[in-house]
């Protein structure tokens, strides 16, 4: 094997653990989620598995980054994103972040023939921050329910029980910067877990 792709292989098991561990995603969790058994997980983070697309096109998914930025290939000289959205619970999150950071930034588009009118708060570890674009936001945030116009903007601990949606039946488009722990709350792909309100997906 060329020493060059060899040292590149090499640096993917430390990349791909300091990915999962900034998200606080435990080995046991991963595994469940990509079907990869957690010894082949604790193996290929431990530089002593080969990684082969079988095994990063699952995890590049959960981990949501793309498959070049686990095994570390250079970047073009082409700022643009070209990040797929992801569509949760009636919304359109678009990301405006390429690399796994201690923020995350998405740009949301609630369509109100998807997204429930009802309220199902939760609450988790983080910090967000909203920003109307354009449209009317339902922001119920603990006791207070609000109505947020474009130019608004919101923050707050989300250990507060908290939902958002249209105020109308326009859509509504949100700026909304998250952190790690909320991103995880937010968009994990398994939204049984829920059970303590720190899975859900009901933003």
């Amino acid at each position: 094997m060329d020493e060059d792709v060899a040292a590149t292989m090499t640096a993917v098991g430390p990349r791909l653990r300091g990915l999962r561990t900034h998200r606080n995603i435990t080995l046991t969790e991963l595994a469940a989620a990509t079907g990869i058994s957690i010894s082949t997980l604790s193996r290929l983070e431990a530089g002593k598995r080969r990684p082969t697309l079988e095994l990063l096109l699952p995890l590049s998914r959960e981990l949501r980054v793309p498959i070049d930025e686990l095994i570390g290939a250079p970047q073009t000289d082409d700022p643009r994103l070209q990040l797929k959205p992801v569509t949760r619970n009636g919304m359109i999150l678009l990301p405006l972040t390429r690399r796994a950071g201690s923020l995350q930034a998405y740009k949301l588009i609630i369509d109100p023939r998807l997204r429930s009118p009802e309220p199902e708060q939760s609450s988790h570890q983080g910090y967000e921050w909203l920003y109307v674009l354009d449209g009317r936001l339902r922001l119920v945030l603990g006791n207070n329910d609000l109505t947020m116009e474009p130019g608004e903007a919101a923050e707050f601990d989300t250990r507060t029980p908290h939902w958002f949606g249209n105020a109308d039946n326009r859509p509504v488009e949100v700026l909304v910067l998250i952190g790690p722990q909320g991103e995880r709350a937010h968009l994990r792909t398994h939204p049984s877990d829920n059970q303590d309100g720190r899975g859900s997906t009901g933003l």
